[in-house]
């Protein structure tokens, strides 16, 4: 099941890539602000449950559809791209089994324990 899971979300990771192509950005950008949804690791330095609220909104799927759909119904390319590197980190890091946080500790995903 956990290649399946993985391949799904590779699938979603070269969706993500897929849409960035047209947008009016270079490549360069994807590169760059790919791993910049990781500033919400930033949070655990004030507890696990900050933590863990913190990075899940930078992590969550849900909200880079969204920010996605919405500035590609204002016709914002900042909003698109900020959905798609949203969408496009959180499908890699679950390829890497970094699910969404619980509040226990940054460990405990919904994927299953982190290094178990």
């Amino acid at each position: 099941m956990k290649i399946i899971l993985q391949l799904e979300e590779l699938a979603m990771l070269m969706l993500g890539m897929y849409a960035f192509s047209y947008l009016g950005f270079s490549w360069w950008w994807f590169i760059a602000l790919f791993f910049a949804p990781d500033v919400g690791m930033i949070g655990y330095a004030f507890g696990n449950k900050t933590g863990a609220v913190l990075y899940n909104v930078f992590h969550h799927k849900g909200l880079a559809i969204m920010l996605w759909i919405l500035g590609y119904a204002w016709q914002e390319q900042l909003l698109q791209l900020i959905g798609l590197i949203l969408f496009s980190h959180s499908a890699f890091d679950r390829i890497l089994g970094y699910g969404l946080k619980y509040q226990k500790g940054f460990k405990f995903t919904h994927l299953g324990e982190i290094g178990k």
